[in-house]
């Protein structure tokens, strides 16, 4: 990665005063360092000297380019839920009308659907009072879909409305339309700001250190694994199996398995693992109920998929259909047990929709109110394609096609929060048969 990978796109200078009333405003050159850890101080020296590699700070500017009042705002919100959607629209309306003074915000319902005019879904007008308890609720009030829809056909509602910033609330496949609508708009050499708001549970989008709903998310999932462990406990031979969310990552299982402190096991797509054999999954789980009597196990729904055909299936947002390995484990389990003649007491436990359904949190809902404020003050300072998030602590813009480039994984090998997990839970580095 280079300067030129995190450089946002911006429609010109800005030079008109902005109305917000601040008393300090982010500088406009202000960055942030992208690598944080290096060998020693000539080490960090010369990167910072001869190739270093910022991310744009987020904040408000001193000077716009938009005209507040000839602002229309758009939002939408796609995708699966998550907790905190509602926090993030409420506070995108709070900014924009109390700050901005925008005179018109508008919410397309039901995702890219609602900027399509075949599907008939008319915008809702947003205002503060209309979205002033909206926090306490999961879900969206705007709703939401998944599916590809035609890009031109979008861009022709944001001219029929007038809108000139469109905030997309959305994870990978949302962000991937977003970046999309923003090169059809440059095409058509209008200036529209399309701004992104990274939006999901399984943490992975790309350099951004944390999405929001994250938090809400693996704190929801350790009520799961707790009653899971109960169940464990109070029966001979028990064990506790708890799948949670995670395609391509296992940070909402590690997370946790790490707040709980009940957990033996933790199986996630990042580490390969073998079910039968010396030091394999299903031999050192037997080892584990035989010697302490009860075990808890959390598997991410990504994990163990080269134990099933490759179909080629994909669902509408164009993302891999996964095979239930939650059903397989439980099942394994249970026939790998009874070959070897040994007493199972086994409790199954699926809290996926609960979890993405819920309100945010309290760490959640201040998360995103900073988000959305900073996504308000990118789009008025004339960046586009761009996506806010956070890096080492501080939030950050960058643009989509950086976000989007590829998922971000834990990587077991150089982990710290895998470190933990092994120490926490105590199950072996590998669960790969030996010899």
């Amino acid at each position: 990665m280079n300067e030129n990978d995190t450089k946002v796109e911006q429609f010109g200078p800005c030079t008109i005063p902005n109305p917000a009333g601040y008393d300090y405003w982010t500088e406009d050159n202000s960055v942030v360092l992208f690598q944080t850890i290096f060998s020693g101080p000539a080490d960090a020296k010369k990167t910072v000297e001869t190739s270093p590699v910022f991310f744009e700070q987020a904040g408000p500017k001193e000077n716009i380019y938009f005209r507040p009042e000839e602002v229309t705002a758009g939002i939408v919100t796609c995708g699966g839920l998550c907790p905190g959607i509602n926090d993030v629209i409420r506070a995108l309306v709070m900014e924009l009308h109390y700050r901005y003074k925008v005179p018109r915000i508008l919410g397309f319902p039901f995702g890219y659907e609602g900027l399509v005019k075949k599907f008939g879904h008319r915008p809702v007008e947003l205002t503060p009072d209309k979205v002033a308890h909206i926090m306490n609720f999961g879900g969206s009030i705007l709703g939401s879909s998944r599916g590809n829809q035609n890009i031109g056909d979008m861009v022709d509602t944001l001219f029929l409305y007038g809108v000139k910033m469109l905030f997309c609330i959305g994870g990978d496949g949302t962000l991937r339309g977003a970046q999309a609508i923003q090169e059809e708009v440059r095409k058509r050499k209008e200036d529209i700001a399309i701004v992104g708001i990274p939006k999901t549970i399984d943490n992975d989008i790309n350099y951004v250190q944390k999405t929001f709903g994250f938090s809400t998310a693996f704190s929801k999932a350790v009520e799961a694994v707790n009653c899971a462990h109960e169940e464990a406990k109070g029966a001979p031979s028990g064990v506790g199996l708890v799948k949670l969310m995670g395609r391509h990552s296992g940070f909402i299982a590690v997370n946790s398995a790490l707040a709980s402190k009940n957990v033996n096991f933790v199986l996630i797509p990042e580490l390969d693992f073998d079910l039968e054999g010396d030091g394999a999954f299903l031999t050192v789980l037997k080892e584990r109920v035989q010697k302490r009597g009860h075990a808890v196990v959390i598997l991410a729904e990504g994990a163990g998929q080269k134990f099933f055909e490759d179909k080629g299936e994909k669902d509408q947002s164009g993302n891999k259909k996964l095979a239930d390995i939650g059903i397989f484990i439980k099942d394994k389990i249970t026939e790998y047990f009874k070959k070897e003649g040994v007493t199972l007491n086994l409790k199954y436990i699926d809290p996926s929709y609960i979890i993405r359904s819920v309100p945010a949190n309290a760490e959640d809902s201040v998360f995103c109110g900073f988000l959305a404020q900073n996504a308000v003050h990118a789009a008025f300072a004339g960046r586009t394609g761009c996506v806010v998030g956070i890096w080492n602590n501080v939030f950050t813009v960058m643009p989509i096609s950086l976000a989007i480039a590829e998922r971000k994984v834990l990587r077991p090998e150089r982990s710290t929060l895998w470190r933990a997990l092994l120490a926490s839970t105590g199950q072996p580095n590998s669960m790969k048969a030996k010899g």
